[in-house]
């Protein structure tokens, strides 16, 4: 069976090197720790050619939706973030083009310049063939929700392209609050993929609800990962929680998700989670990720192995929605 998954992470390191290490540092970037024998995911990252192929093949895995995991222009102000994002895209593009029915692309965008988010997200999806965006988390502390991005997301429904919001790192006033006088290495990854990654992307959705913007834009689609980042156990709640508080708002918070926001496996790979996202997302919602380099795609085939749906959803989880949604073709 076709498997396409979404949230398959590229670097340009050549590219990212010239992003100053004191800001990288700042913004919560650190050498990784890899154990003797192991793989820094950064090497598997740089690498768009055989090596990945070869590991998606093992697994079945037909076509990888590539996107920039982070350090990216969106820590780069000014002129040089948005050449880095233009630049980024055009290697992207490139790598693609070798390998056109195996990998596509997510754009990059320079979200510390609001203002030039809008026509780069142009370019890439007319110019360079590319099915979406995606963006790391807060840029300076702002979510979507804030003004400076209504134009980028009035051209993502211009466009009918979805916008991926993946975590990112907590800007420093949250880690030193939530996150400080742990283990180095705990706290790191309390930060990041142990917990807080999750909520912050959460809470991001839930902003974009809150504030009115998805009910300003309607027809703006959004893609989160990781099993829907804890919202299929809390969509219940937060309907209860907020029914005083939201006269503000055309329609509850619920219906605004469950109408908007498609979710990816990426990275979560065991029944429970799995189950939640179905009874409240359902399969219609659901697309296959691994979340490489990060996962394993023996994970992610051992997860498609092991659950037990009618052949028509996993037709859907494996490659049926992301094609519908990114227009892949079918």
């Amino acid at each position: 069976m076709r498997v396409i998954a979404l949230e398959e992470h590229f670097v340009a390191p050549a590219i990212v090197k010239r992003i100053d290490p004191a800001v990288s540092r700042a913004r919560g970037y650190f050498p990784r720790s890899v154990k003797p024998g192991g793989v820094n995911p950064m090497e598997l990252a740089a690498e768009i050619g055989p090596r990945r192929l070869a590991a998606m093949d093992e697994a079945g895995c037909t076509m990888h939706i590539l996107s920039n995991t982070g350090p990216g222009p969106d820590l780069v102000p000014g002129a040089d973030g948005v050449a880095m994002a233009r630049e980024m895209n055009d290697y992207l593009a490139a790598e693609v083009a070798k390998h056109p029915t195996r990998f596509a692309g997510f754009a990059v965008l320079p979200m510390a310049s609001p203002a030039a988010c809008a026509e780069e997200l142009t370019r890439s999806v007319k110019q360079l063939g590319f099915s979406a965006a995606l963006i790391n988390g807060t840029t300076d502390g702002r979510f979507l929700d804030d003004p400076a991005y209504d134009e980028l997301l009035a051209q993502a429904v211009a466009l009918d392209v979805p916008i991926y919001i993946h975590p990112h790192l907590a800007p420093t006033a949250v880690r030193e609050a939530y996150y400080s006088g742990l283990e180095p290495g705990a706290g790191r990854v309390l930060e990041a993929a142990g917990w807080g990654w999750h909520q912050e992307t959460a809470i991001h959705v839930l902003r974009l609800v809150l504030a009115g913007t998805l009910d300003k834009h309607p027809r703006l689609k959004i893609i989160i990962g990781h099993m829907g980042e804890m919202l299929p156990v809390m969509l219940a709640r937060a309907d209860h929680s907020f029914r005083n508080d939201i006269d503000h708002l055309a329609r509850p918070i619920s219906q605004q998700i469950l109408e908007q926001v498609w979710i990816t496996t990426s990275g979560i790979f065991t029944e429970p989670p799995f189950l939640a996202a179905l009874l409240t997302f359902g399969i219609d919602r659901i697309m296959f990720s691994v979340d490489y380099p990060y996962a394993t795609h023996a994970q992610g085939r051992a997860f498609l192995d092991r659950i037990s749906i009618p052949p028509a959803d996993m037709e859907k989880l494996c490659w049926r929605n992301a094609a519908n949604l990114l227009k892949l073709g079918g």
